[in-house]
């Protein structure tokens, strides 16, 4: 049986997640579910890892949730109590995502449904093929919309724009997707993925501890200016005390690429 997630490092630093049930559409099944569990947990633990790019293999990036799975046909004998704590260890898994302290790019090559937008929202940028198509059919199949689309979805695309997603069920193209800042790009489904590692290699040569500290506050959502400036005084310090600053100022001197250390501790915000 072939594995359900593909794990490749096309250079150092660099990890590309591919969902490979293509079959399904990439579906979240429980095997799937399951490596992409364990996936994550070892990428987190990884300090030298500086970039994720997660993409789909076939026609579709991911369908979201596996239908056998969230029928409640085939959940009948499931309380709410009981269904609600499957749902949310279901949630926690796939948004782990979230948890990578290094930027995470979602290359889309193809449609990206309920459970599966949510994934790609989940990532911090998003790359689309010409061909992706995004939906949150959640209404239309009788179901509250799940794993953070409330949250994720009104965060990137605003909250008029959210409800209208969300209550029409309607289906997303690509140009459209960028027009309204749902993914960054579109770029040809035969140049997506080399798009989208390129863009991760050029992460992975930024500082290290620099990055995971921006990325901290870019998630940080602090409303207060004073927060803010209290924390870009604290991070911005570290990175000059580590050393990080000396190598990219000297670097710029030089005119050469800065050479940032291989590999960096672990950030918490």
């Amino acid at each position: 049986m072939s594995e359900p997630l593909l794990v490749h490092r096309p250079v150092d630093g660099v990890v590309l997640l591919t969902l490979a049930l293509p079959e399904r559409r990439n579906a979240m099944t429980a095997a799937l579910t399951e490596a992409w569990s364990k996936t994550l947990d070892e990428i987190i633990a990884d300090p030298g890892v500086r970039a994720v790019v997660v993409t789909g293999q076939g026609r579709a990036f991911c369908a979201g949730g596996d239908l056998d799975w969230v029928d409640p046909r085939t959940n009948g004998e499931f309380g709410t109590d009981r269904l609600r704590a499957k749902m949310l260890a279901f949630y926690r898994t796939w948004l782990k995502i979230r948890s990578v302290e290094v930027p995470t790019i979602a290359a889309v090559n193809g449609a990206a449904v309920g459970a599966g937008l949510c994934l790609a929202l989940a990532c911090d940028l998003r790359y689309a093929s010409a061909d992706a198509t995004f939906r949150a059919p959640f209404t239309r199949l009788g179901m509250h919309p799940g794993m953070a689309a409330t949250r994720l979805l009104p965060d990137v695309v605003g909250m008029v724009r959210a409800r209208e997603l969300i209550f029409t069920n309607r289906t997303v193209a690509a140009q459209e997707a960028a027009a309204i800042g749902l993914v960054n790009a579109v770029v040809p489904a035969a140049d997506l993925v080399a798009t989208a590692v390129d863009i991760a290699i050029q992460i992975a040569a930024a500082a290290p501890v620099a990055t995971r500290l921006a990325k901290v506050a870019l998630n940080g959502g602090a409303d207060d200016l004073e927060q803010v400036l209290q924390w870009e005084a604290l991070a911005q310090a570290t990175t000059m005390a580590n050393g990080e600053a000396a190598e990219g100022i000297q670097a710029q001197l030089d005119r050469r690429p800065p050479l940032f250390a291989s590999r960096s501790p672990a950030v918490t915000g």
